[in-house]
């Protein structure tokens, strides 16, 4: 079975615009690169940048509650570490995340944007080693297009896939066939060896339109009432790094997972050693 990449997303601030990529370096153990390395703390939330631990996302803002912040188009620029956040076609901040005054003036934007509810807002930074993902074990996210394609006819209305707000989107698979690919690995470019570890479960987040933020679908129940689930797409880890670019393929293989002597994933069977 052949899945073929349709589209790269990353996602540099939880909550915030995608930006579509090109490419993609994924590194053994690693996160998709540049997603979800920052957060906007909704309060306190008892984050430690010296120990960061994974929270639930209702610590940060996030689409699931706040709706508004789909009306926000940002772009965050590695080489300069500047974010720029745009409303209504207007640049409304431009900051340098780099800096703790750069950090709190996005902060303080986001204060006014939407008032607080449990105190002042915190930009947070992630380290190489953790993002704020919302699942412990969401490395890198995949949507199978044919997936959402069954869910439009569901609903009998067009579904945004940008609603899921996955890494990689992909067809080539029969509707829900993802989630049969749980603990199976997937063979790419260069070497790259991904391993299937999770379905991804939807929550409200998807019943927010991307780009009105308005609340115009309920994904959650018409997925529980239909096919008796809430999962759309899966996440996946990097056993084995690689490059992925748009209209690259990946192949499903029939294998099982090698672990090394702590216990951690190794290789696959059929796959040299690096």
């Amino acid at each position: 079975m052949t899945l073929k990449i349709d589209a790269l997303y990353r996602y540099p601030v939880k909550g915030l615009s995608p930006e579509r990529l090109d490419v993609a370096d994924l590194v053994t153990g690693a996160f998709f690169p540049g997603d979800r390395a920052f957060a906007i703390e909704d309060g306190p939330s008892g984050f430690d940048a010296d120990h960061p631990q994974w929270q639930p996302k209702t610590k940060y803002l996030m689409l699931m509650r706040d709706e508004a912040l789909a009306r926000l188009r940002t772009r965050y620029d590695d080489a300069t570490a500047t974010l720029r956040i745009e409303e209504g076609g207007r640049e409304v901040v431009r900051a340098d995340l780099s800096t703790q005054a750069g950090r709190d003036e996005i902060a303080s934007f986001m204060d006014l944007f939407l008032p607080p509810r449990r105190g002042p807002r915190r930009l947070l930074r992630a380290t190489d080693s953790f993002r704020f993902t919302d699942s412990t074990k969401g490395f890198v996210s995949i949507l199978n297009l044919a997936s959402i394609q069954a869910l439009e006819a569901l609903i009998g209305a067009p579904v945004d896939p940008m609603r899921f707000r996955a890494n990689v989107h992909v067809t080539g698979l029969d509707p829900w066939a993802e989630h049969d690919m749980v603990d199976q690995a997937l063979a790419g470019p260069e070497g790259l060896v991904l391993k299937v570890i999770k379905r991804i479960d939807r929550c409200a987040a998807t019943n927010v339109h991307p780009e009105s933020g308005i609340r115009d679908l309920n994904i959650p129940k018409t997925l529980m009432r239909h096919v008796g689930h809430i999962d759309c797409g899966v996440y996946v880890r990097v056993v084995r790094g690689g490059t992925l670019r748009i209209g690259d393929e990946l192949t499903l293989e029939q294998t099982t997972l090698i672990s090394d002597p702590s216990g951690r994933p190794a290789l696959f069977s059929g796959w040299p050693a690096p």
